[in-house]
């Protein structure tokens, strides 16, 4: 058997049953949240159906708003769909968050259980992105071809880090949500999610982000954080 045929089939083999070196399936399964009250079913509504007028009044904010959009607003939407971490709110908390240890661990936990929810939406829903729906619409995503459009990723960390640090440190929180936002909305310039995704993110993140911060199991976490914001 010559090398083509060799490499034929193994990729016929590949097609029949999963490749040694074949990616492990993402482990989407809460660990504090409740899994039901959490499931995609639950705490998420169902998305505007595609071509409905709800998802064309999407479709129409997304255009104007891409065009609307200055360089330097585009750029900045590029930069947060690069960076999905604490440093984001930085100069919103008046902080160094990269500097504490203990507020990084609690975004983390936190952050990370409202990924796992995310993620289980986003394949219970397989909603496809706006550029997947138009591929003429302009965007800085990477082209993924996944129906990963609701609910939005960047918008449920984004959600989740600001309420949970809003909540250990009130006296910056208007800040914080505003930086929220104008990050959620990034995901809508950037021409990878509509309104309805971020919302959808916004409602689900932020109610797993309380939940999570009364939890008892996270007090000691919170309580760290708590001590060593109030150092600084």
């Amino acid at each position: 058997m010559n090398a083509v045929r060799l490499v034929s089939a193994a990729f016929a083999a590949c097609l029949l049953a999963p490749c040694a070196h074949a990616e492990p399936a993402e482990d989407n399964r809460l660990r504090w949240l409740d899994p039901v009250t959490f499931a995609p079913a639950n705490a998420f509504a169902t998305p505007p159906a595609t071509g409905s007028a709800a998802e064309k009044l999407e479709f129409d904010r997304l255009r104007a708003v891409i065009a609307a959009a200055t360089p330097e607003r585009l750029k900045q939407a590029a930069w947060d769909g690069d960076h999905e971490e604490p440093a984001v709110f930085s100069t919103a908390a008046g902080r160094d968050l990269a500097r504490l240890p203990a507020t990084t661990a609690l975004l983390a936990a936190v952050s990370g259980e409202v990924e796992r929810m995310v993620h289980a939406a986003k394949a219970y829903f397989k909603r496809p992105r706006p550029y997947q729906v138009d591929p003429a619409l302009p965007h800085c995503g990477k082209g993924s071809t996944a129906p990963t459009g609701y609910p939005s990723g960047h918008a449920g960390y984004g959600w989740s880090v600001a309420w949970t640090l809003a909540r250990l440190l009130p006296e910056r929180a208007p800040q914080i949500l505003a930086r929220a936002q104008d990050y959620a909305f990034s995901r809508e310039i950037c021409g990878v999610h509509v309104s309805s995704d971020l919302e959808a993110s916004h409602g689900a993140a932020t109610a797993a982000a309380e939940r999570l911060l009364v939890d008892p199991r996270l007090a000691a976490q919170v309580a760290a954080a708590l001590a060593e914001l109030a150092a600084r």
